[in-house]
């Protein structure tokens, strides 16, 4: 699938604003704080029904209005048919009713809408997929723990219902068990009643567990780039009775569920084939910044395959202002990729892209 055409109302910086897009290379050019990032935002968020951006949704809607919308519709690659429409409908969390005198009334933050019916997030998202490159996707590699999980969340919430429906169950579990484990603490309640939300987190827990390591194990198979081997070692936490047994004490000191996949995290190494005594190394600790970009590349690449493989869909790649920060060694990587499915990118300076055939201009003031 592929977007082609977006309808942004109260959506950040645009109170009005509909862009049409073709299966090519489209290329958003403008000046900064023409509201690019924007655009690449609100479609990440009809591909996920989440923001890579915001601190909080209400973020979203433009500053003067109380309700924003993302509006969207994708077809089949190399059809013009809409095949879908998509749209997130956001607000404050309350909205202005009557004249004199004004009211107010609460209402949803934001509601998710497929071809009109209203959806929950694990039948929203995935039907139409993204992989997001971003400047900050460097903080992947040298940042904490929660932004890799977060980048295997993206990937696999795309292809799979059910990673979907279990990574929400098991935060639900999570905030359910650690409240538990506060009142044990501080009230001396039975352990028993942990049992129910032990056995959903162990159920739940073990299959994102075993699909985080299929992504990681097919990551981990895609060739070298630009003569560079990368790898992937997954540091998991599993989670079981027996664990939750053996860090029992500790639990309840803490108040705090202290085993399981969200405390999982990954670690980046790249290969030294001419080494003697180290045959890979850390890329956080001790990559370059130029390997550090590359690693990124490579992962991008390997969640590019991925995504396909899994469901048999290209999926629209987002560029959002990467170009400024790679030499004309990785653009050229870029520029490779770009030509294999609909690509979207924004950039402030046009002479970055003098090397791409065949796209399509849209321009920001």
């Amino acid at each position: 699938m592929r977007i082609n055409k977006i309808r942004l109302s109260n959506f950040r910086n645009f109170k009005a604003q509909i862009l049409e897009f073709s299966e090519k290379i489209i290329v958003i050019v403008g000046p900064n704080a023409s509201g690019k990032t924007n655009i690449i935002e609100a479609i990440f968020l009809l591909s996920t029904g989440k923001s890579f951006h915001a601190r909080v949704e209400e973020e979203m809607v433009h500053y003067e209005e109380e309700i924003g919308r993302v509006k969207g519709s994708v077809v089949e690659a190399d059809k013009e048919r809409v095949g879908t429409n998509l749209e997130v409908i956001l607000t404050r969390g309350e909205i202005t009713v009557g004249v004199s005198p004004k009211k107010t009334e609460r209402i949803a933050r934001k509601k998710l809408v497929v071809n009109g019916v209203a959806r929950r997030l694990v039948d929203f998202a995935g039907r139409f997929k993204v992989v997001l490159f971003g400047p900050w996707d460097m903080s992947i590699v040298t940042g904490p723990p929660t932004l890799r999980r977060n980048f295997l969340d993206t990937v696999l919430s795309q292809v799979d219902r059910e990673y979907r429906r279990a990574s929400l169950s098991y935060e639900k579990g999570l905030r359910q068990r650690n409240r538990l484990l506060f009142r044990i603490r501080e009230e001396g309640l039975s352990r028993s009643q942990l049992l129910f939300w032990d056995q959903l987190l162990i159920k739940n827990g073990n299959y994102l567990t075993q699909r985080r390591e299929d992504f990681i194990g097919f990551a981990n198979k895609r060739p070298s780039l630009n003569n560079q081997v990368f790898n992937i070692e997954y540091d998991k936490s599993i989670i079981s009775q027996t664990r939750l047994e053996q860090y029992k004490d500790e639990e309840v000191a803490a108040a705090t569920t202290l085993v399981g996949p969200h405390r999982d995290d990954f670690i980046f190494k790249i290969q030294n084939p001419n080494s003697k005594f180290q045959k890979e190394r850390e890329l956080s600790r001790y990559g370059s910044r130029g390997e550090q970009r590359m690693g990124i590349l490579w992962l991008k690449i390997a969640e590019l395959s991925f995504i396909e493989s899994e469901s048999e869909d290209k999926p629209t790649l987002l560029l959002d202002d990467i170009f400024s920060e790679l030499d004309h060694e990785h653009r050229k990587i870029v520029l490779d990729v770009s030509k294999n499915q609909q690509t979207i990118i924004t950039t402030a300076d046009p002479h970055y892209i003098e090397e791409f055939e065949k796209i399509e201009i849209i321009k920001l003031k």
